[in-house]
């Protein structure tokens, strides 16, 4: 199977570039298992198609302010994009620079203090911040927002919340679940009031989620690497939900992917650690009945998960659906509501 295989021509215009004024107003494709015809609805109408009993999964994750910028002793100006707090105020990170800086240089941060490149390990870079507070503290009042690569503009106050999930706890993310963007107070009481009950799990996204294949064998990519934590109590809800003939129902690929994670002998257990888990089609997904997701970006590892999930033929006929009907797409874009394959 090849990267090629889930190519997609998109209209530049259809990238979203800022979120809606409210976060349920967006556009949900359905896409019913089989070959039931697709619906055109809108996330505020999510509570239809979800039953009493059924688990909605949330990936609780919280967006560092992780992009920094400064400048190397020689002069040359550099951007940092964290993607991974460290002990000992040190982190791994990205560092945009004309000229890659070594080991033992410094790296004067136009927010204050310096950060020492202790070391290099492919594309990304260890350093030790010497700033007048912890890191993580720090960041919260000198680091920028990243916002994904495809939006072409700089953050601004409105998206320290929308880049945010309401329900949003455990830093150490540097993008995005997108999916849980589009829930908000209004829409969780709805769907609570139905019945339907929500568990979390934790998936540090990381910066490698924007990195292209660089193979056209997809049996030959590697994977980048996140931390997640799968708790015993969402593994009990879990275990409840199937025992009273309710659905599970992830809210994002993130979820997916800490729970495919997190499966032991075809059953799901407490995890916490690093995944690389790469889900493509040909492998099965046995922890969720349902997922919720955001439009993904050609060729990409989540576009081939979902494959995974719905059947690749009826994904590549949904996102032709989608481009015909101007959905928007990626992080601020519309979402989808996904069933599995009759044969999952």
């Amino acid at each position: 199977m090849k990267k090629s295989d889930f190519h997609f021509d998109l209209p530049e215009a259809l990238i979203a570039q800022a979120p809606l004024p409210e976060r349920s107003a967006s556009r949900l494709l359905v896409v019913p298992p089989g070959d039931a015809p697709f619906a055109d609805r809108h996330v505020r109408d999510l509570p239809e198609w979800l039953q009493p009993g059924d688990l909605l999964v949330f990936n609780d994750t919280r967006v560092i302010p992780a992009r920094l910028f400064g400048q190397k002793e020689s002069g040359g100006r550099v951007e940092i994009l964290i993607e991974r707090l460290l002990p000992e105020n040190a982190a791994r990170a990205q560092v945009g620079a004309s000229k890659s800086p070594k080991p033992g240089s410094r790296i004067q941060l136009d927010a204050g203090g310096e950060a020492e490149v202790v070391g290099r390990d492919g594309e990304f870079y260890q350093l030790r911040f010497h700033v007048p507070d912890s890191l993580e503290s720090w960041l919260q009042k000198a680091g920028r927002l990243p916002l994904p690569p495809y939006i072409q503009r700089a953050p601004g106050q409105d998206d320290d919340e929308r880049y945010q999930t309401v329900f949003a706890r455990e830093l150490g993310a540097v993008a995005a679940p997108t999916a849980g963007l589009h829930f908000d107070d209004a829409l969780l009481a709805t769907l609570r009031d139905r019945g339907v009950e929500f568990g979390h799990v934790t998936l540090h996204v990381g910066a490698g989620t924007f990195q292209p294949m660089r193979v056209d064998n997809i049996h030959e990519h590697r994977m980048h690497s996140e931390w997640l934590n799968v708790g015993a109590a969402l593994v009990e809800q879990v275990r409840a939900t199937r025992a009273r003939g309710g659905r599970v129902i992830a809210v994002g690929t993130t979820v997916v992917r800490a729970l495919e994670s997190a499966m032991r002998e075809g059953e799901l257990q407490p995890f916490a650690g690093e995944t690389q888990i790469f889900i493509f089609p040909g492998y099965r997904i046995r922890s969720v009945d349902a997922m919720v997701t955001n439009f993904h970006l050609p060729e990409s590892t989540l576009l081939m998960l979902v494959s995974a999930f719905a059947g690749k033929d009826r994904i590549m006929a949904a996102y032709a659906h989608a481009v015909r009907e101007q959905y928007r797409f990626f992080s601020y874009g519309d979402a989808m509501l996904l069933f599995p394959e009759r044969t999952q």
